[in-house]
């Protein structure tokens, strides 16, 4: 039994911060460098009483909304976040009540960001395969903006809020396209997983109170309550073993780098992302990005990434397309998806 990639949907919040408003927070950085830095104009912002939930459920709305599929037909939900409702419980649990999904649906989260929707079609293919499902959703919806410091320029141009939902199911249906899911490489360094963390975010918190801490310069450094990123790291992370996770999940596939049509990445930033191409020697109308207009989304920029790819026509009948995620944990994983 094959697993297949049936649909693709997705939410961005309302409200947008571009960046004339960051450049009036921040006079130091024009709006030129804002640009030129991220290849980011605008994300989208969570509002302060929407959760990963909401957007999640937006999201499942939009879905069935846009695709011809039963919610009772619906046998499992996987819910991707590192921004969960509650510690307990599963936030998987409330979407399926919300979302009117059946009483048969299984329902888990799991914790990953960048690279957790390459994992999550990872689960979802073995839950299908193995015969325990035969139509399956997998959410991802992150709002790393309520995890940012204020005085955090650096992570506040580069995040935005978002969720995506994708079907993957048992046999190809006649819906927006189908795709079949091929093999899968992964890839772990725990030892980097303090360059990317919320330290006061779980029951293991420090005792002492937090304090902002900022660089010899004067710029906002970090504060243990709020997101800390190591851009330094992630980068070196990034530009050393992505390379090596592609040429991996090409041989994993038997093919070569001329046999794939389109490379579809997560969407870290446009700086990091033409760097890794050229690492990887990559030609650049084979290289999709579209972050633009909606920042890093975290788990969602693969499946956002993905959908307007198809869209915009960059992705037809009969390509072999490579999916890459990376980043927090330290984590990182990529599939070849055939599209039929």
């Amino acid at each position: 039994m094959k697993a297949y990639l049936n649909g693709i949907s997705y939410y961005l919040p309302q409200e947008i911060l571009d960046n004339v408003k960051l450049s009036s927070m921040h006079p130091e950085w024009s709006v030129e460098k804002i640009s030129e830095k991220t290849g980011i104009y605008e994300r989208h912002i969570a509002s302060e009483f929407e959760f990963a939930s909401d957007m999640a459920l937006a999201a499942l709305e939009i879905f069935f909304e846009e695709h011809a599929i039963d919610k009772k037909d619906i046998d499992f939900l996987l819910f991707c976040t590192q921004c969960p409702d509650y510690l307990l419980p599963t936030t998987a649990c409330i979407l399926q009540d919300k979302a009117g999904l059946p009483k048969s649906c299984g329902a888990l989260d799991f914790n990953l960001g960048c690279s957790g929707y390459i994992y999550g079609l990872g689960l979802a293919k073995g839950l299908v395969e193995s015969g325990q499902a035969r139509n399956v959703l997998l959410v991802t919806a992150d709002t790393y903006t309520k995890l940012i410091n204020e005085k955090d320029k650096s992570n506040k141009t580069i995040f935005g809020d978002g969720a995506s939902v994708s079907l993957i199911t048992s046999e190809p249906k006649e819906v927006l396209f189908k795709a079949s899911i091929q093999d899968f490489v992964y890839g772990t360094d725990g030892s980097g997983s303090e360059h990317l963390i919320v330290k006061n975010s779980g029951i293991k918190k420090h005792k002492e109170l937090s304090a902002d801490e900022f660089n010899e310069t004067g710029d906002f450094l970090r504060n243990d309550d709020y997101l800390y990123m190591n851009g330094k790291e992630i980068f070196q992370f990034t530009a050393f073993q992505v390379p090596k996770l592609i040429k991996n999940v090409l041989q994993k596939n038997n093919l070569e780098l001329t046999d794939v049509d389109m490379f579809v990445f997560h969407q870290a930033n446009e700086f990091m992302l033409d760097f890794i191409r050229k690492r990887c020697d990559i030609p650049d109308d084979k290289f999709f990005i579209s972050i633009k207009d909606v920042g890093n989304t975290v788990s969602s920029t693969i499946p956002i990434a993905l959908k307007r790819a198809i869209e915009q026509n960059k992705i037809e009948a009969n390509n072999k397309v490579i999916l890459a995620g990376f980043g927090v944990g330290l984590s990182m994983g990529s599939v070849m998806i055939n599209f039929n």
